[in-house]
């Protein structure tokens, strides 16, 4: 006879898909403390904005400190890579990559290689330069506001696009429910409320350059990656990064 098991509390479910959102988006070491059992990744989107701001506030610390700008700039963008262990670099270099694909599978085939080409080596230079050079002006309530609304964007587009392989980490982690979606957009726009007028101007623009990767994924692949996201959520973190800086 198979032994009942009572279902987890709401409260606890919800903290569990925070920690997976957490597990599948940092370095930190909080496996341990996830259940037995597998959780769906798509049960924990709503809780991206809220990692992403925590991700923001811990590589912000070093802005906290007395020191030249450019290189406590740089102190946090090493942080956030280190906390993250560039997941999103790596997909920005792999689907920059892809330009050099004439066909949706060479495209595919490039993005799994293991190897950098000179398209991203070139994304990856010019998105870190502008992320420490915005960060020598803006603070790290900025930082906090950006890291969240470029997990968002990971969240939205799932939601645009289906995924473009069989297998792979864009269909593993599902479609995106409509409560999954609404959670997490009332979330960022929470978080970058204190920002004022500024935050409505980095969110448009962080929603236009979602828009182009939204774009050019569908028009390479037809769909989604993992690497698709990974960069949808790197590059609108870099524009709202520039634009807090432009208008502080």
């Amino acid at each position: 006879m198979t032994a009942w098991r009572p279902l987890p509390r709401p409260g606890l479910a919800r903290l569990h898909q925070f920690l997976l959102a957490l597990v599948f988006l940092t370095r930190l070491p909080l496996g341990r403390f996830l259940p037995d059992r597998v959780l769906p990744l798509s049960g924990s989107l709503w809780a991206f904005p809220l990692v992403g701001a925590l991700i923001g506030a811990l590589a912000g610390l070093p802005l906290l400190l007395d020191g030249p700008p450019l290189l406590l700039a740089a102190g946090a963008v090493t942080l956030a890579v280190w906390l993250t262990g560039a997941l999103h670099e790596d997909a920005l270099a792999d689907f920059t990559d892809a330009a050099g694909g004439r066909d949706r599978e060479s495209r595919l085939r490039i993005m799994r290689d293991s190897h950098i080409g000179s398209y991203g080596v070139m994304a990856l230079i010019l998105a870190t330069a502008l992320r420490i050079a915005a960060l020598t002006v803006a603070g790290p309530a900025a930082l906090i506001a950006a890291c969240a609304g470029g997990r968002t964007a990971i969240v939205l587009a799932m939601a645009a696009l289906p995924p473009a392989r069989s297998d792979g980490l864009g269909r593993a982690a599902g479609r995106p429910s409509g409560g999954a979606i609404g959670i997490a957009a009332l979330i960022a726009v929470l978080i970058l409320l204190p920002q004022g007028w500024a935050g409505l101007a980095a969110a448009l623009a962080g929603l236009a350059v979602l828009s182009l990767v939204i774009r050019q994924a569908r028009r390479w692949l037809g769909g989604q990656t993992g690497d698709v996201l990974g960069s949808a959520s790197l590059l609108t973190e870099t524009a709202m990064l520039v634009v807090f800086a432009m208008l502080k």
